[in-house]
């Protein structure tokens, strides 16, 4: 059975909403992430994508507390890391690092590369002077980069060698677990490939831990072993990715799929069309999230909030009509 590193329940973020310069009051609140939970086994990739402003992002820096939690609990090897404290945290985040969409602001542009990645293992106490030189040698041709970049500064290098240096830097500290915030968003085709062949190579090799965030489909079918779909705040739908491409048993999943390109000019692909724009997560709607834009919607759902349930081979979907898509279209009046 698979050893479960990290795990996810019940975990909320309201960003409170408030009113007034001399008094200031609350009046409401952007619920970014609204229960959600999950489990990321000890090796494998978990893939987490929804549209832009969904919580996929916010999600990723609750686990490390880049920002903190309104509610639930992050379980990492045992830990309730909500509750630690400072220097328990201090310690703990040598075992969880992040890399970022943009390789560029999230790189010092006055520091060298050396000391970019060097940094984190002087913080750490993990090597300092020659060893630690010799350490970022070694991580430089790890991702790919010649040791001789170890002196030059972010801006004289491209896109792409940017975000392998922002790789070399979350794995200079030996971590266990590595949250991937959009990785590669911003790079060229061509480069996400060596990127997302990169990281698989590195977690083979150190057996790394990923949370891969993304809203490109493709990339997170190359990469992920297990998928999980968010919309508004929510989890939707979770499963093995074959099982969630080939079998998607939520609307907003379906529709997701429906928009992914096919390189075959011969095959014809029907396209879903959303109606409506994503509703305000300071005031999302009642029942089913989805319920607005959906077009196997019912009365129910705007009334009841659907369990996320398993429904087999852990496939876990939050839908009322959730045990054949097929069968939706005449259960729809």
């Amino acid at each position: 059975m698979a050893e479960v590193l990290l795990e996810v329940k019940d975990l909320v973020k309201h960003f409170p909403i408030t009113k007034g310069i001399v008094i200031s009051r609350r009046v409401g609140a952007v619920k970014a992430v609204d229960g959600v939970s999950f489990h990321i086994n000890r090796g494998e990739t978990l893939g987490l994508v929804g549209e832009s402003g969904c919580g996929k992002s916010t999600t990723g820096r609750l686990i490390l507390r880049l920002i903190e939690a309104t509610s639930g609990e992050i379980i990492f090897e045992g830990k309730n890391i909500l509750k630690l404290g400072r220097e328990e945290m201090r310690e703990l985040r040598k075992d969880m690092q992040i890399i970022f969409q943009d390789p560029y602001a999230s790189l010092n542009p006055r520091m060298t590369v050396g000391d970019i990645i060097g940094e984190p293992m002087e913080i750490h106490r993990i090597a300092r002077g020659k060893e630690k030189d010799k350490r970022v040698r070694e991580l430089l041709e790890v991702v790919g980069l010649s040791p001789l970049h170890a002196r030059r500064y972010p801006h004289e290098f491209s896109g792409g060698q940017r975000q392998r240096i922002g790789v070399a830097r979350a794995l200079a500290v030996n971590p266990k677990l590595i949250i991937c915030d959009e990785p590669v968003s911003a790079l060229d085709v061509s480069i996400q490939a060596q990127v997302i062949n990169l990281l698989q190579d590195l977690q083979k090799e150190f057996g790394l831990t990923y949370l891969f965030i993304a809203h490109d489909l493709s990339v997170v079918k190359h990469i992920s072993d297990r998928v999980a779909v968010m919309y508004l705040g929510k989890i939707v739908e979770l499963a093995a990715k074959h099982e969630l491409y080939n079998n998607p048993q939520h609307p907003y999943t379906e529709a997701l799929l429906s928009a992914v390109p096919i390189p075959d000019p011969t095959r014809k692909k029907q396209r879903i069309i959303l109606e409506g724009d994503v509703p305000s997560p300071i005031n999302p709607p009642s029942g089913c999230r989805f319920h607005t834009r959906c077009r196997y919607a019912q009365d129910i759902c705007s009334r009841e909030d659907p369990e996320f349930v398993d429904i087999g081979d852990n496939h876990f979907v939050a839908c009322h009509f959730r045990k054949s898509l097929g069968n939706r279209k005449a259960m729809v009046h």
